[in-house]
């Protein structure tokens, strides 16, 4: 079964997630905030890094509840910098809080935010078939638009490489290789 050229292989973890998860839409707002988090936590590392620490980060920002993220405390926050089972970066940590903040005035403004989310790609998943790595980008038009309009929202931590992919992860863009089962031909 051929997957897409990115998947290292032999890592079964990485795997699922490519087959049941990378580029599915997603309309669920905790999975868009869950996601906008997690690939600001991964700036500047893999994320293979991340997902192997997924569910603890999960269990430590509440099943990324945007309410209850929000009112941590900088108490609690400052003891999840000596947590080995998240990445230990005092601005990524503060930056899940101040992003569950923008979050919640986005929602109070707009009402569904992953409604306000996907107007902002066109409502639609964009969907590309690249037949090598070299193919894939590191970033877009769109995705320039969407770090600057969540940027502007208040949200840390996602330039527009990290916006491409957040939007490659929650099926904004389709970007399963040509070759890849789970393309859509």
């Amino acid at each position: 079964m051929n997957r897409c050229p990115w998947l290292p292989p032999g890592l079964e973890l990485y795997q699922t997630y490519h087959d049941e998860e990378w580029g599915v839409p997603s309309q669920d707002e905790r999975h868009l905030f869950e996601m906008i988090c997690l690939e600001g936590a991964q700036a500047g590392l893999s994320w293979w890094t991340i997902l192997q620490k997924r569910e603890h980060y999960r269990k430590v920002f509440h099943q990324f509840d945007p309410v209850k993220v929000a009112e941590m405390t900088d108490r609690q926050l400052e003891k999840l910098v000596a947590d080995p089972g998240i990445v230990r970066h005092r601005g990524k940590i503060f930056g899940v809080r101040k992003n569950a903040e923008s979050w919640l005035d986005l929602k109070s403004r707009e009402g569904d935010v992953a409604e306000w989310l996907w107007k902002l790609v066109g409502g639609k998943p964009t969907v590309n078939r690249w037949k090598k790595m070299e193919d894939y980008p590191a970033k877009t038009p769109e995705s320039e638009a969407l770090s600057k309009a969540l940027k502007k929202e208040g949200f840390t931590f996602f330039g527009p490489t990290i916006a491409y992919a957040f939007m490659q992860a929650v099926g904004m863009v389709d970007d399963h290789a040509e070759d890849c089962f789970r393309s859509r031909k």
